[in-house]
């Protein structure tokens, strides 16, 4: 999830991060069943024919997930797709956490570039500790509430949901109406 997500050159890009080594997923196959490792030389000499251990699979280098990757790739890199989501993003963000203030609903909205989750706690969500401190009935009902609405979200309140470039503008300002109407309920719910 942190390989292009996020920015072209991943998490690490983002961050400035430098690891010692970095695996991706099917977004290198363009979404066909493919994934690769790398990373600094001495470990990589570590890998058979050089090293002791030993990696094959099924479909490495499968030319058919290596041309989509390489299709998907080239689209990531020459469009202004990261800017798109990332403003498409941050204004569902913002708009979520009006409702919530609107409906006196405590909710803490984490978010990197596309990616995101609403916790239903007050303060920072840092780590799994302060993430199971949420209010994981609310989550639940809001989970439900926006599956009502047509939304369907990670069921899990510790998982992330994302955009895609699928969603236009107008698909955003809908979510946000969805989601201000489910937490108005999510408040009366909780009140009682």
């Amino acid at each position: 999830m942190t390989g292009f997500r996020v920015a072209y050159g991943g998490a690490q890009t983002l961050y400035g991060i430098k690891p010692d080594l970095t695996t991706l997923g099917k977004v290198i196959g363009g979404g066909m069943p493919i994934a690769a490792y790398g990373g600094r030389r001495e470990l990589m000499k570590l890998v058979s024919p050089l090293g002791p251990m030993y990696q094959a699979g099924t479909l490495s280098g499968n030319p058919i997930a290596v041309a989509a990757g390489k299709s998907t790739l080239s689209v990531l890199k020459n469009s202004s797709i990261y800017d798109d989501l990332e403003e498409r993003s941050a204004e569902f963000e913002d708009g979520v956490k009006r409702a919530a203030e609107k409906h006196g609903v405590p909710i803490t909205f984490n978010r990197v570039g596309s990616m995101w989750t609403i916790f239903f706690t007050e303060g920072p969500v840092t780590d799994y500790e302060s993430a199971n401190r949420s209010n994981r009935e609310k989550f639940a009902r809001f989970f439900h509430l926006m599956l009502a609405e047509g939304v369907y979200l990670p069921p899990s309140q510790l998982e992330a949901a994302f955009f895609s470039a699928a969603h236009a503008k107008k698909d955003i300002l809908q979510l946000i109406e969805r989601a201000d109407r489910a937490l108005k309920k999510v408040a009366w719910d909780f009140e009682k």
